[in-house]
């Protein structure tokens, strides 16, 4: 494998792939490297992604990398840990080195940084095993596949009462934890009230489950509830290990004073504040959907394509002034 490449791409999801996907068209060299663990991978599928709906996540990906290698692109099992900017030409100020944990460094003009977001769960016994499963997240994401059943809302953020009201839409057995009481003012609980979700002001204690199927939660009352599904939320961390090289930090995310999460800054294309460097997927946006993450690398790709056009452009005058 040649070690040096136009543009290295560091993650093989959705938003990695999509940007590799469009810089190999582009007739660019292009080396994706996966740590081979998707943030969605507890899910049994993949939903509002048009033309791939409920496919299985690391299909998805799959398919995906089967797509890129059609137009050169390289794909490798691995992570970067370490990586620094590093000039390759004279001509061109910008360049990167990175090492890959085989031991492997590698070279490129570019970097896209689609290494996605890690969710640090609640800390309630037997709820990261039902992850992505019986406990879900996200309405959107997955309310079709539980709608109807008993759903239980773990209010654990500022958030919950408006959560609560999503999962209403698909369900009329809602019932909410209040694990703080000052999560859920007069004014939640009266719209909750209204559209007749149950509240329970007492903490979940442990997530229940039988033969691996989540049947409803424990309380610290010592009460128990059945429940078919638990909506919980996770607070998403950017993962950017290995990346100190590059200056590049996760910066926390706010809702009003609510900390959700960390995520990279990066603008409308995904370009950071260092030169050389995007960032696109759930690393500088917590909250983006697959099919987003997808968009958001496609843009990238591009703007990342039109930028070595550009350094191209002024290598080649330069050399003909010269």
């Amino acid at each position: 494998m040649s070690d040096s490449f136009d543009v290295l791409v560091i993650g093989g999801g959705a938003a990695g792939l999509a940007a590799a996907l469009i810089l190999g068209r582009s007739r660019r060299s292009v080396l994706v490297v996966d740590a081979g663990e998707p943030r969605n991978a507890p899910a049994e599928g993949v939903h509002n992604y048009l033309g791939r709906e409920g496919v299985g996540p690391r299909e998805l990906t799959r398919i995906g990398r089967e797509e890129v290698a059609q137009y050169g692109v390289r794909s490798t099992a691995g992570r970067i840990v370490a990586a620094s900017a590093t000039p390759l030409t004279t001509s061109d100020p910008v360049g990167f080195t990175a090492t890959l944990d085989t031991g492997e460094t590698v070279t490129a003009r570019r970097v896209v940084v689609a290494s996605g977001a890690v969710d640090v769960l609640p800390d309630v016994p037997g709820l990261a095993e039902q992850w992505g499963r019986g406990v879900v997240h996200c309405p959107f994401c997955h309310g079709w596949e539980v709608r109807d059943s008993h759903i239980g809302v773990l209010v654990t953020t500022p958030f919950g009462a408006h959560q609560a009201l999503m999962w209403r839409a698909l369900s009329e057995h809602v019932t909410v934890f209040v694990t703080d009481p000052a999560l859920a003012d007069d004014a939640a609980r009266a719209g909750l009230a209204a559209r007749g979700i149950t509240v329970v002001d007492d903490s979940v204690v442990q997530v229940l489950a039988t033969d691996g199927a989540l049947t409803g939660v424990a309380l610290a009352s010592g009460s128990t509830v059945e429940l078919d599904a638990l909506a919980a939320a996770s607070t998403a961390e950017a993962r950017v290990d290995g990346l100190e090289g590059l200056a590049l930090v996760a910066v926390d995310q706010f809702m009003g004073d609510f900390r959700f999460g960390s995520a990279v800054s990066a603008g409308p294309t995904g370009a950071t504040d260092v030169p050389g460097v995007w960032a696109v997927g759930n690393v500088a946006s917590p909250m983006a959907t697959v099919i987003v993450s997808a968009a958001a690398g496609t843009t990238a790709g591009a703007a990342v394509h039109g930028d070595l056009i550009q350094a191209d452009l002024a290598a080649a005058l330069s050399t003909v002034r010269g």
